[in-house]
């Protein structure tokens, strides 16, 4: 087992691994490896999209640094566990609209403490920004109509100065007409309309086809007037 340049990343081969947060237990059916006395999860990049984007080329790990993170569609807790292996200390909210993923997520959090599961719609923000306070990183994954206005609608209300958003752009959500460039470069164009600029952009195929990873940078500083 090595270690990778993102931390807590560990590889064997092409293969990805997180140390288990909580040794002995699988969350969907993955490898558990031990290696000299600690317990590695295998980190499957076909059903994680953060995953695909370590193996896609990540220069640098989205989560360095973060204490707290605004998890957007956390569906069944897949990335949610890895990002609770690898942030061991840090709060992470996880939105989820369907009552159905919500319950596994539910189990996740009686085991891993720093998930914190909310059941909502992140299209509305208002309806949790008070609990969730300001957080470092927004992470997004919804399947829905209007991904970048969902981004910049949590971000207004959550994200510290400062912090970043990394989004998983589901083109074939928006449409199933127009090319995946012009979804892509219209959810670019919305979010440096609002002063979060795209400063990396990454096509997830083969792991995860028609899904495109946006990480939007901080919100640069207001120009001083003199």
């Amino acid at each position: 087992m090595e270690a990778t340049a993102w931390p807590g990343v560990w590889r064997d081969g092409r293969e990805l691994y997180t140390e288990n947060l909580r040794p002995g237990h699988r969350v969907y059916g993955e490898e558990l490896r031990e290696v000299g006395g600690v317990e590695y999860r295998h980190w499957d990049p076909f059903r994680s999209k953060l995953a695909a984007l370590l193996l896609r080329g990540a220069a640098r790990a989205p989560w360095d640094g973060a204490t707290s993170v605004l998890y957007l569609g956390g569906a069944h807790g897949t990335t949610v566990s890895h990002l609770s292996d690898l942030l061991p200390e840090a709060d992470l909210f996880v939105v989820e609209k369907s009552p159905v993923a919500f319950a596994p997520l539910l189990e996740l959090s009686r085991l891993r403490p720093n998930v914190l599961p909310i059941l909502a719609d992140a299209q509305l923000p208002e309806r949790y920004a008070a609990d969730v306070g300001s957080v470092d990183l927004i992470y997004q994954d919804v399947a829905q109509r209007g991904q970048a206005r969902i981004f910049l609608e949590n971000a207004d209300a959550t994200l510290r100065r400062g912090g970043r958003g990394l989004l998983m752009l589901k083109v074939r959500s928006v449409t199933q007409t127009r090319a995946p460039r012009a979804i892509v470069d219209e959810a670019r164009h919305e979010l440096a309309g609002r002063g979060r600029p795209v400063v990396a952009q990454t096509d997830l195929a083969p792991f995860s086809r028609q899904h495109v990873a946006l990480e939007v940078g901080p919100r640069p500083a207001p120009s001083v007037q003199r």
